[in-house]
């Protein structure tokens, strides 16, 4: 028997009981943590609920044959690396498969070998090393998040440009800097700056340096960021805001690798890893004129996207503990934990400031306690306090939905077919809706 080198948790599906058991047995023999469905469907909620780092399905089941099911995956969980088998095999099958980024397509009856080496090659590529301290500033344990720091520890080797995109407090710079600690960089600075907070010549000022009299109140010469990130990485957060004017001299920076001071005429090398962040729509800020095409391709060599916090509600108890932690440490230390109320709050809030505004809401109430247990009382009070601000159309939308699918599981009692027939959608539409906000129909069953 093989010895694998890591416990690999795999998801295999097949609309066929005995097959599906017969290859879970072989595999969990083989030193692998195995997890089945029998359906696409099952498969998709398992994917939501358990760490999984690479499936393998079946191709001809009904409702939802292993193409499908690739495609929703690739949704939920983008790269996460997908075989496909099949007693059907054909060239075109094959060729659709492969073309559409299914990592190995291999017909049954199986060769083993075969499969063991599509296994192995798969986890080689997709699985991060057993080495955690690059990413000990983010607490997770969601399966969307958990892939997308297994996408982030492999950018983290290729000395490219990275362009992190999410809504506004997801926490885009904590991730850019764990990329950096994960890169052959990290010995070296890690410097952001952002790039929407400051006026466009003291912006220019601060990321390309000036000479002495450049403009007034140059009194002495002063190096730029891109200097001071020599060798490290320069996180430019907020790029989306950045004006069009400077827009085009980081671009010729970023084609040269040479930067020129404000008022000097002498050029620089530089050696800098360039992470940007957004929580803008650039495609459309392009569309409007406002951000230069051939910059977004400069800076948007490998893309990640921060999932907001209602898209990984399994994580929110885990946070609001880990925020509580910190906050009682450097406050109240007697201040020990959240009531059961409390944290049932914590959990039905929509969060539309995402993981910035679960730490404002735990350090207000740590500030506002007199008890060791935070109330119910209190963390509805800060809430209010913090969702005095409108949210936009897609937050409130998003926020909507997931209230509406909430009330027709509690109603229908966790029954999706009698749930889906009042929300006036089939099952398949029903459960993409669940899948897209992480709702579970098992929880509301009674």
């Amino acid at each position: 028997m093989t010895v694998r080198k890591t416990a690999a948790n795999l998801l295999l599906v097949d609309d066929d009981p005995s097959l599906l058991k017969l290859l879970g047995m072989r595999l969990t023999s083989e030193g692998f943590t195995v997890t089945t469905a029998e359906s696409g469907e099952q498969a998709l909620r398992l994917l939501m609920r358990n760490r999984v780092d690479l499936v393998i399905s079946d191709l001809r089941m009904d409702e939802m044959d292993g193409i499908a099911l690739f495609g929703e995956i690739q949704k939920l969980q983008p790269g996460m690396p997908v075989i496909i088998l099949t007693a059907h095999g054909s060239i075109p099958d094959a060729v659709s498969a492969t073309q559409q980024g299914v990592f190995s397509f291999l017909t049954k009856p199986v060769d083993r070998d075969a499969l063991y080496k599509a296994i192995d090659e798969a986890l080689s590529l997709s699985m991060p090393g057993s080495d955690e301290k690059w990413r000990e500033s983010i607490v997770t344990r969601s399966p969307v998040m958990l892939r997308l720091l297994e996408q982030a520890k492999m950018v983290a080797q290729a000395d490219v440009s990275v362009l992190i995109t999410g809504q506004s407090g997801t926490g885009k710079e904590v991730l850019a800097q764990a990329i950096h600690a994960a890169s052959p960089r990290a010995a070296k600075n890690f410097i952001a700056i952002n790039c929407g907070a400051l006026p466009e010549q003291l912006l220019e000022s601060e990321l390309f340096g000036h000479a002495r009299g450049a403009f007034t109140g140059a009194v002495s010469q002063r190096e730029g960021l891109f200097q001071a990130a020599a060798g490290g990485t320069l996180f430019l957060d907020e790029i989306g805001d950045m004006p069009l004017s400077l827009q085009v001299k980081l671009l010729r920076v970023l084609q040269e690798r040479k930067v020129r001071p404000l008022g000097s005429n002498k050029d620089l090398e530089i050696d800098v890893r360039i992470i940007s962040a957004t929580h803008r729509d650039l495609p459309k800020v392009m569309a409007a004129g406002e951000f230069r095409e051939d910059l977004y391709y400069r800076l948007n060599v490998l893309s990640l996207k921060l999932p907001a916090l209602h898209e990984r509600a399994e994580d929110i108890q885990l946070l609001a503990r880990h925020f509580l932690r910190a906050a009682a440490e450097r406050h109240k230390p007697f201040v020990r934990s959240f009531s059961s109320d409390a944290m049932k709050r914590l959990m039905a809030a929509s969060w539309p400031g995402n993981v910035r505004q679960l730490v404002n809401v735990v350090e207000q109430c740590v500030a506002l306690t007199t008890a060791p247990v935070i109330s119910e009382a209190l963390v509805s009070q800060a809430l209010e306090g913090e969702n005095s601000a409108l949210p936009t159309f897609v937050e409130a939308r998003l926020q909507f939905e997931v209230v509406y699918l909430r009330k027709l599981l509690q109603i229908a009692k966790g029954n999706v077919t009698q749930a889906a027939r009042m929300a006036g959608r089939n099952r398949t539409e029903f459960y993409k809706l669940l899948s897209r906000h992480q709702l579970d129909a098992n929880d509301f069953k009674q």
